[in-house]
């Protein structure tokens, strides 16, 4: 068995990729957006954290977590965020066609087993995990422009000043193809 190695910085801010099962197009209808938000705000509850930034794509997410002192546990949070989720709404997907681990784990095919996270190391990496966030929807052709795109914090950071609304357009030459867990 692979022996994974998660990051464990004791209050420590991190940039996750979590995907749906089988890249399932599901994440932006209304009833999976309600059910996410929350299974964060219940999980937040029993173990906080902040949401520094966030995209919800069709198939996959991107945020920043901020976790607080003393805790490097984001495992934990994802399980309960991903299971509030699946409990909500896995009815109807294709169970038929889950794997004999996944149904030994009683899994129902909503979520990709695994997440990739990254540590943020300095405040350059954290503006760039932001950058590419916001930039993603434009990245895989939703909308022309960030500020298009409904599902992301890319308003929030609009109405602080820290970016400019016409920021991360299609022709934007800021932005570079690296790529962050996808």
């Amino acid at each position: 068995m692979p022996d994974y190695r998660r990051a464990g910085i004791s209050g420590g801010t991190y940039f996750f990729t979590v995907n749906t099962f089988r890249r399932q197009t599901l994440l932006i209808e209304d009833r999976v957006r309600h059910a996410l938000r929350a299974g964060i705000e219940s999980t937040r509850r029993a173990h906080p954290f902040s949401v520094e930034a966030w995209v919800l794509l069709p198939d996959h997410l991107h945020c920043i977590w901020r976790l607080p002192p003393g805790n490097a546990d984001f495992s934990v949070r994802w399980a309960m965020i991903k299971r509030y989720v699946t409990k909500q709404c896995a009815s109807g997907l294709a169970g038929s066609r889950l794997s004999e681990s996944r149904q030994k784990r009683n899994e129902r095919g909503f979520w990709q087993r695994r997440f990739w996270e990254h540590a943020i190391r300095d405040e350059a990496d954290f503006r760039a995990h932001v950058d590419y966030i916001h930039w993603n929807p434009v990245k895989h052709g939703y909308v022309k422009q960030a500020k298009d795109w409904p599902y992301s914090t890319f308003h929030r950071f609009v109405a602080k000043g820290i970016y400019p609304e016409a920021w991360g357009g299609i022709d934007d030459t800021m932005m570079d193809e690296r790529r962050y867990g996808e």
